[in-house]
């Protein structure tokens, strides 16, 4: 049975990336108490209005830190996918109602991506293992948040292909595949609109968009916003699996990037979440948003930025 209320959160991972902006959602939505937990060793610092747990995750820790809380938010990455079997047989053991696992990007739930990116199949792995939970215990629940690539930052960093500095984009096949993308203040707050509509988001996946956009249409954007021609490079998505498939056999992890750019531009991914899947953002209530105003913001330096 979905629990009717989650007031108290734990965010597992909050020094990341994403993790400052799911924290800031949660303040901001006035209904949550916020803990984290990091580990000891972590010198990220977090605002006064969190509960800070420090945990070497061993299962006393965990209990520790997980007891009283209503939901769970992990934000893990890298090598601590494994570890969230560890969070949920603790999270269940303490009597959490709700866990988020760490998601937050590719279709997880598509055998094509996990064809393209085998090193996403531990995500996958980790929702089975979520529904195994849940089915043994229904007051255990689940909801596993699928947003494609960080829109803003994969466009601040150049990860998405723009580079900003000297105008230049890496176009991928024809630039006609369109993909669904996600700013970074957009999936902090579908997470606390998931926390506040518990019975409609339990044990599933969800999908949610910023933009579904082809790269020609972010190219027309930028040129638009910058008033200036772009140079453009061409290449394949195949040679995006490639590159990041060797890369990866040496023991290169910065073949992973390509790997996950082919599974945004590629085909078979089930990434253009608008007709490939059920966008949950009516749902969630999340707003209208603009692909120029999003990029002339990333190119003002206006994003990405906490609220």
């Amino acid at each position: 049975m979905p629990p009717a209320i989650i007031e108290n959160v734990i965010v597992v991972g909050a020094g990341g990336n994403l993790g400052p902006y799911i924290v800031a959602a949660l303040h901001s939505a006035k209904s949550f108490n916020i803990s984290v937990l990091s580990r000891p060793s972590s010198t990220s610092s977090f605002p006064s209005y969190v509960n800070v747990f420090r945990s070497d995750y061993t299962e006393s820790s965990l209990l520790q830190a997980f007891e009283g809380q209503d939901a769970v938010v992990s934000v893990v990455g890298g090598p601590a996918i494994a570890d969230q079997r560890k969070l949920i047989d603790a999270a269940e053991k303490a009597g959490v109602k709700r866990f988020l696992p760490s998601e937050y990007g590719c279709n997880t739930n598509n055998e094509g991506t996990l064809r393209v990116v085998p090193l996403l199949r531990g995500k996958a792995n980790t929702t089975a293992y979520l529904k195994e939970k849940a089915r043994a215990n229904p007051q255990f629940t689940w909801t596993s948040l699928i947003t494609g690539p960080f829109f803003d930052r994969g466009l601040q960093t150049g990860f998405l292909g723009f580079n900003i500095a000297d105008s230049t984009a890496t176009i991928y096949d024809s630039g006609e595949q369109a993909g669904s993308v996600t700013n970074m203040s957009t999936i902090g707050m579908a997470i606390a609109r998931i926390l506040s509509k518990p019975e409609e988001t339990a044990n599933q996946y969800l999908y949610i968009a910023s933009h579904t956009t082809s790269q020609n249409a972010i190219l027309a954007a930028f040129e638009k916003v910058t008033g200036k021609k772009w140079t453009v490079h061409e290449s394949t998505t195949g040679a995006a699996m490639q590159e990041g498939a060797e890369k990866i056999s040496r023991g290169d992890l910065s073949g992973f990037g390509k790997l996950i750019l082919a599974a945004t531009y590629g085909k078979g991914c089930g990434n253009k979440f608008d007709t490939d899947q059920t966008l949950a953002n009516g749902l969630l209530g999340l707003p209208e948003e603009s692909l120029e105003g999003d990029i002339r913001d990333v190119v003002e330096g206006k994003k990405p930025k906490l609220p």
